[in-house]
Parts: structure tokens; sequence; C-alpha cells
């Protein structure tokens, strides 16, 4: 099979398995995709995942590609907190959380970096729209926090708290405490519910 056959039955899919490829073409060479990745006709995202170059012009294609490549899982922690201007600093990783285990990729659309949490705290997130139709699970603000502070212990002071530098605008007009509290009360651990308290102290939530 030549690369332009190959193309244009899987360039629409963004992101595809070697699975999705027999499906298609149960004689395929799997060398080809070896060699074609060699040639910068395609990029390897993990094992048995592949993407095409076309796509690396779109930041919200490497954030989707975080939900296909290893899940369940969305996207969250400091890759969330970026995206919603709660943090200052800019994100050179995507992180995510999930069911499974920890794991990083690395490829070139970035370096995806994936933690994991109990099944039942894998809620508190929201399917964005991007361009071609296709939604991105990401955390919501309340969640992308509390993800944070369940999963980083250093987080343990006012003082460490006050070293995230949420925007104080953010925070006063956009953010919403109830829900913090609400999603608090759901994972029911007291650790956590201490941090948060005093996230509310530092950054006067209501």
């Amino acid at each position: 099979m030549n690369f332009i056959e190959f193309r244009k039955n899987f360039l629409t899919l963004a992101c595809f398995t070697t699975n999705q490829v027999y499906a298609r073409y149960p004689s395929f060479d799997r060398n080809n995709l070896g060699r074609w990745v060699k040639q910068g006709y395609l990029v390897r995202l993990r094992q048995g995942y592949y993407a095409f170059p076309e796509y690396l012009d779109s930041s919200d294609f490497a954030l989707w590609f975080a939900n296909i490549i290893y899940k369940p899982s969305y996207v969250s922690l400091h890759s969330a907190l970026s995206f919603y201007g709660i943090i200052p600093e800019a994100v050179s990783r995507i992180t995510s959380v999930t069911t499974l285990k920890t794991m990083t990729f690395s490829n070139v659309f970035g370096e995806y970096v994936y933690q994991n949490i109990k099944p039942d705290l894998m809620f508190g997130y929201d399917l964005k729209e991007m361009e071609g139709g296709r939604r991105i699970m990401f955390a919501t603000p309340e969640k992308a926090l509390i993800d944070l502070l369940y999963l980083y212990p250093f987080y343990n002071t006012e003082r460490d708290l006050e070293e995230l530098r949420l925007d104080e605008s953010y925070m006063e007009t956009d953010f919403n405490a109830e829900r913090l509290a609400e999603f608090s009360e759901r994972i029911g651990s007291k650790t956590l519910a201490n941090r948060i308290g005093m996230l509310r102290n530092v950054y006067d939530l209501k």
C-alpha cells in the first residue's frame, strides 16, 4: 500500500491505532508505519497510536490526543489551571488524571503526564468543543484545583498555597467556591478538606 492511499483513508481520524488499520486492511504490513514515521509522514504518539503531522499547528489536537492515547483520562492539574488563567505560568507539559497507573509519554506534540486517581474521583470534567466537532474532556476549574491539592501533598500550609499565585480576580469573579466545597464533600478526605479550608482563607473564598 502506498502512503497516499493510506492518508486518504485515515487523515480525518487525526489519531488512529494499529487495530483500526488492521480492521480496514487485515493484510497491512506494520513495517509501513515505522517507515512512514521515519520519513516524517506520520507521528508516533505512543505504542500503537499514530497521528498526522498536519495537526501539529492546532493546540486543540495536542489536548485531544491526551484523552485518546491513555483512557479513561481527562486534562486537569496544571494544564487545566493554566488554560483557565488561574495560575500565571505557561505549562509545557499536558497534565491529566486517570484511573490507570501513573504514566508519561513524549512525542512531537508534547510531554503527556498522567497521574493516577481512584475511580470514585473520576468526575468534575466538562466536554469542551474543538474544531471538527470533537470534544476534549477537561476538568472544571474547581476539580482541577481539587485534583492538584489531592495529588500533591506538599501544598500543606497557607504559605504553600500562597505560592500557587492563583489569579485573585478569577478566584473572586469566576471561581465557584460552592462547587469546590461540594466536590470536597463528595470525596470525603479530611486532609483535602483541611487544605481547601486553608485555600479559602488565603484567597478569601466565600
